[in-house]
């Protein structure tokens, strides 16, 4: 357990430091978020907090995984670097979008590209168990599949990411609940890669909770959704747990429906399904008279309950 600890210890406090000095060089280079009709913050906010996310995920993987090279593990480095790379490569490109703003579509070019590295390095949901008979082996379907779920999580938290502190909450809930599940399915790679992601997240929270002084920008909510994505499949989705396709379903539950309602909305309203709007679910809740603190924790609340639904039906009794 020691070396989840060194992880959750290191990512808090990288970007904890660093968190203020990318808060300085987004105002600097001008990847600040200007309020308009559709937008709830009323002032210029830096944003490019993932930066400061990423800073503190990387080296808290990286260390765990020397560590765990040291002491002759055998988890495997090539799915970590797999999603090590994938988040490099969308980071980069969520930095150029907060900068200077690329289309929906040219983004979602590049998240089928980083998903499409981490397939090569062989992150896959090649089967599901289920508690009927046993294990379904998805053949021919397993690579579309699991680029429908990198692209469709990364994509949920980069839509909720709509009032101080939710996306990188959520993702907080989330990443931890994860956590444990990788652990009761010892895949310790996974673990690393969770425990290091909520590290993060939780210092993160210092500064974009309600009122945010930076934000997570496309670099942040990018990178955040694509590592939960991966993660649970490293984790869940090719174990033989028999819960292994609802857990991660429960725990991510909230962003998808709201994703998948989204889509729906906008496509059926004859508009590009992924053209931004202003009825995401905390939209909803700040028309239903909640301010903004209690919206984002009523939703968190909602988070909490999938996610010890979630717990309940992964670990032992």
């Amino acid at each position: 357990m020691l070396i989840y600890f060194l992880s959750l210890a290191l990512a808090f406090f990288v970007t904890y430091l660093t968190t203020p000095v990318v808060k300085r060089l987004a105002a600097k280079i001008g990847a600040v978020d200007v309020p308009n009709d559709r937008k709830i913050h009323s002032f210029p906010v830096p944003r490019l907090g993932g930066l400061s996310i990423y800073a503190g995920f990387m080296a808290a993987v990286g260390l765990a995984f020397l560590l765990a090279k040291l002491a002759g593990s055998r988890l495997n480095f090539a799915m970590g670097a797999g999603v090590v790379l994938g988040g490099s490569l969308l980071m980069l490109v969520g930095i150029f979008d907060d900068i200077h703003t690329l289309r929906p579509t040219t983004k979602l070019v590049w998240q089928t590209i980083a998903s499409g590295i981490v397939i090569a390095f062989g992150v896959e949901i090649s089967f599901i168990s289920n508690p009927f008979n046993g294990i379904l082996s998805l053949g021919i379907l397993a690579v579309p599949l699991t680029l429908f779920w990198m692209v469709g999580v990364t994509n949920a938290i980069n839509l909720i990411d709509g009032l101080d502190g939710l996306a990188t909450g959520v993702t907080a809930i989330a990443s931890l609940t994860l956590f444990f599940v990788a652990l009761r399915t010892h895949q310790v790679g996974a673990a690393i890669l969770m425990i290091s992601l909520f590290g993060a997240c939780l210092a993160f929270l210092r500064f974009n909770f309600f009122p945010a002084t930076i934000f997570l920008g496309d670099s942040g909510s990018m990178l955040l959704g694509f590592i939960l994505a991966a993660s649970s499949v490293i984790g869940v989705l090719k174990t033989t747990l028999v819960v292994a396709l609802i857990v991660p379903l429960l725990v991510l539950g909230v962003p998808i429906m709201d994703t998948l309602f989204a889509i729906g909305r906008r496509i059926k309203n004859g508009r590009h399904p992924f053209e931004a709007d202003n009825k995401h679910i905390h939209h909803l809740l700040l028309n239903a008279g909640l301010n903004k603190r209690e919206a984002v924790l009523a939703i968190y609340a909602a988070c909490f309950m999938l996610s010890y639904i979630a717990l309940a039906m992964a670990l032992p009794k």
